[in-house]
């Protein structure tokens, strides 16, 4: 264990120096621009700095000893959150597991629905909302037969799949608009969800966050956060199921779920006067690859 995290340290001071140098030379650019820069120049500046990120990521050895749970747990740890600024820029790198929060394009399954809906109840949330997500990736029905109205507001919303944070943004706001609930503004779906094509994907339960727990096994919050603040990290799904009842053993078999993933989330903000990019990806350690991209400007 002690060497593991000295390895996963090692990976995180030597990821910090290769970023500072190459972010480096993207904020110089802007520096020199500073006085002319337009929007144009900055979003172009803003891929500058994300290719450099996604070089580094994929010349990086020393991730790809990032090879199960305990050495990913080690390199979160140690990488959390990774700031710089320059000139008047910042530019803030965050890290994080792609796989400890439900894809909401998942709950078109109707044993998760049911669960995300027994959850809403014991929130006191209407269980409308589960199926305003469900028709928001149920495609185009010439028929119209939706469940909700939502399209009868948003006509021209995309539907086949709940794309980005942002369009869940939009789906909280007409819930809220429409159905003028009070306790939802007590649920963070940023805590619940992580937007994603792959419905097929499995939630590392080694990251989980307390809300995903309480979705997964049907539990109360007080043994959701239990289970995310433990220190300790499970080898096997097998020791994991050790910790739980029957029922919850039950309820957890309705979704997908392992105890590694190798895959992170990249979260890259950039702040100049004004301006500020939010970039999103997830990365595979194991393929070197980035994919679901999202940038917002």
């Amino acid at each position: 264990m002690i060497a593991n995290r000295g390895i996963a340290l090692l990976v995180t001071v030597f990821f910090i120096m290769l970023i500072t140098l190459s972010v480096g030379v993207g904020l110089k650019y802007i520096n020199e621009s500073a006085k002319s820069i337009e929007k144009e120049q900055f979003l172009f500046q803003t891929t500058v700095i994300l290719d450099d990120v996604l070089r580094i990521l994929q010349t990086l050895k020393e991730l790809e000893q990032v090879g199960s749970a305990v050495d990913l747990s080690t390199f979160l740890l140690t990488s959390e959150v990774i700031p710089f600024q320059s000139n008047g820029v910042e530019v803030v790198i965050k890290f994080s597991s792609a796989r400890s929060r439900i894809n909401p394009n998942a709950l078109k399954d109707k044993d998760r629905l049911d669960a995300f809906k027994l959850f809403l109840s014991r929130k006191s949330i209407n269980t409308v909302y589960g199926d305003i997500l469900v028709d928001s990736m149920s495609g185009v029905k010439e028929d119209q037969t939706y469940v909700t109205d939502i399209f009868n507001v948003h006509p021209y919303a995309f539907r086949d799949y709940i794309s980005s944070s942002k369009h869940l943004q939009m789906i909280n706001e007409f819930y809220v608009n429409s159905y003028h609930d009070a306790n939802f503004k007590y649920t963070d779906t940023k805590e619940i969800f992580y937007t994603s094509k792959d419905t097929n994907s499995s939630i590392d339960l080694n990251f989980a966050t307390a809300s995903t727990y309480e979705i997964l096994l049907g539990c109360d919050t007080m043994r959701a956060q239990e289970l995310s603040l433990r220190e300790d990290v499970f080898q096997t799904i097998e020791e994991f199921k050790l910790e739980l009842s029957a029922e919850e053993q039950i309820n957890l078999s309705k979704f997908n779920s392992s105890i590694f993933e190798h895959y992170l989330d990249v979260n890259i903000q950039i702040m100049h006067k004004d301006k500020i990019s939010n970039i999103r990806f997830e990365y595979n350690t194991q393929l070197k690859k980035g994919s679901n991209f999202v940038f917002e400007v």
